[in-house]
């Protein structure tokens, strides 16, 4: 019997060109280098472990972002604090709330109370966090922080201000269990209603609250949705959007787990409405803003020159199938995780009446590169190294072909060619393979290959790539799919390569942006 094969499991097979490449046995754990691996120009921590980053504020001419972190890999820890005028260079700042003997904070979100509804200060700067009554683990209740100076410091309430009814009622271990899952707010302003809402994951459904205080929240309904191999609700998100042709809408989205489905354990999304109670999906059927494997606990925050039509976006670029191994990173550089890249989302309606949210990398980004490498067209039927090395870079392409089974680009590929990630287009699915760059001492095994829905019928795509020197992030075409992966490059991974097989295929308008270190 032949076993059913999900879009992420499926290996394809090709002729000459590609087939090695793809097929490959991963090469043995290589000698790790002793140079900084550290990420050149994605968001890292100074050291420790780096986790969910938290929807910033915009204050004294910058935005004022917020992560987990912890001293120790997968440790419990608090907030930190980092800055950043432009979405790529960030300045740390340092912790901002700290970790307390079993009490730690975990996510939430940050916004300016601009009208001082919370009696701290007309903009006083609001966090709401979860964190663990009672103790380490116990069930999970939503606490306020507020700043009155911008965001820079923060002062506790002593006590929740969104209490886990159900936990607070359980007596049983199990009912404690069952009823802990309770996290991670994220906040919005209701202007049609005059109130704030505020939207919390739950293990199977997402509940809404409403307050005019930000102090005082009453339970008002919760979304669930009926597939429930999607997993659960984490680190909601909740915005409103104006699309390309002027209607305005709510936008959910969360992190989600639907590897059972063959679906993206990224960021899900619906669109629909809000009436000031309740949520309704256009569609119970959720988007996908990334199909990688690595862009979990994802913000969204508004910019502030365009704050209805464009939205900044970005994610811990980590996978929570295999979070608690060590990488390459804590020996060369002593830090676990890095952010990705910020993106710029734009809210667009589509041929089937869709409303789809659309990402391209901050624009920002272009003008931190150190040189720009053209190369003329290159007609391929086979695999051809290009002439150039490099391991921080964007890569601009355009690929047509007529007969061709499988096309792309390998990125990371080492002198010998038996280590690289493979990026291209197979049948119905525009894939990333990082399996041949696979280190059997960090693996990631089986989580290599993820893929995208695309029309099998294309003959044509266009590719932007961002390859940093432990990642790769792809946006296809107008940024309709991404998909972002962690992958660990060596030293000697440094070259591109481009491959065809069952016929030629045409790669044309090819740019190479490279990247020093952003500081």
């Amino acid at each position: 019997m032949t076993p059913h094969l999900t879009r992420r499991q499926l290996i394809q097979a090709g002729a000459a060109g590609a087939a090695a490449l793809v097929l490959v046995e991963a090469a043995p754990l290589p000698a790790l280098a002793v140079t900084s691996l550290r990420a050149h120009f994605h968001m890292t921590p100074p050291s420790g472990w780096l986790c969910d980053p938290q929807r910033p504020v915009y204050t004294r001419g910058a935005y004022q972002l917020y992560y987990l972190h912890s001293a120790i890999d997968n440790g419990d820890g608090g907030w930190d604090h980092t800055t950043t005028t432009d979405g790529v260079k960030f300045t740390y700042q340092g912790p901002v709330i700290p970790l307390q003997t079993n009490f730690p904070a975990w996510t939430g979100c940050t916004l300016i109370d601009t009208n001082n509804t919370a009696g701290y200060g007309a903009g006083a700067v609001i966090a709401l966090a979860t964190r663990p009554t009672g103790g380490v683990r116990k069930y999970q209740e939503q606490y306020l922080f507020y700043s009155t100076d911008d965001g820079f410091t923060f002062t506790a309430r002593p006590n929740p201000v969104i209490v886990n009814t159900d936990g607070r009622s359980a007596t049983t271990p199990a009912q404690v269990e069952n009823a802990e899952w309770f996290r991670d707010p994220k906040v919005a302003w209701d202007s049609v209603h005059n109130q704030w809402v505020c939207v919390i994951g739950r293990e199977r459904y997402a509940a809404f609250y409403t307050s005019t205080n930000l102090i005082d929240w009453t339970l008002r309904n919760n979304f669930d949705y009926p597939d429930h191999n999607l997993g659960g609700i984490e680190c909601p998100d909740l915005f409103q959007m104006t699309a390309d042709d002027g209607t305005q809408h709510w936008v959910l989205g969360a992190g989600m787990d639907a590897y059972n489905e063959g679906l993206p354990c990224t960021y899900a999304y619906w669109t629909g409405t809000w009436n000031g109670t309740a949520f309704t999906a256009d569609n119970v059927t959720p988007q996908w803003l990334d199909w990688g494997w690595d862009w979990y606990a994802a913000i969204t925050w508004p910019s502030v020159d365009q704050p209805t039509t464009k939205r900044y976006a970005m994610a811990w670029m980590n996978n929570w199938k295999y979070a608690n191994r060590t990488v390459p990173t804590d020996s060369s550089d002593g830090y676990n995780g890095q952010n990705s890249i910020t993106r710029e989302l734009t809210f667009a309606r589509q041929s089937d009446g869709r409303y789809q949210l659309l990402s391209q990398p901050i624009s920002a980004l272009a003008s931190y590169a150190t040189s720009t490498t053209t190369i003329p067209t290159q007609v391929v039927n086979g695999s051809l190294v290009l002439p150039w090395s490099g391991r921080a870079y964007e890569l601009d392409i355009d690929i047509s072909w007529s007969a061709a089974t499988n096309v792309g680009v390998s990125v990371g590929r080492s002198a010998n060619g038996t280590r690289h990630t493979n990026i291209g287009k197979y049948g119905s699915d525009l894939y990333v393979d990082r399996g041949p760059s696979d280190l059997s001492g960090y693996s990631l095994q089986p989580y290599t290959r993820a893929a995208a829905p695309i029309d099998s019928g294309a003959r044509t795509v266009h590719l932007r790539i961002l390859v940093d020197l432990q990642s790769v992030e792809v946006f296809v075409n107008a940024g309709h799919t991404v998909l972002s992966q962690q992958v660990q490059f060596t030293d000697g991974d440094t070259g591109i390569s481009l491959y065809s097989d069952g016929g030629p295929a045409t790669f044309s308008n090819i740019s190479i942006r490279e990247f020093a270190t952003v500081i």
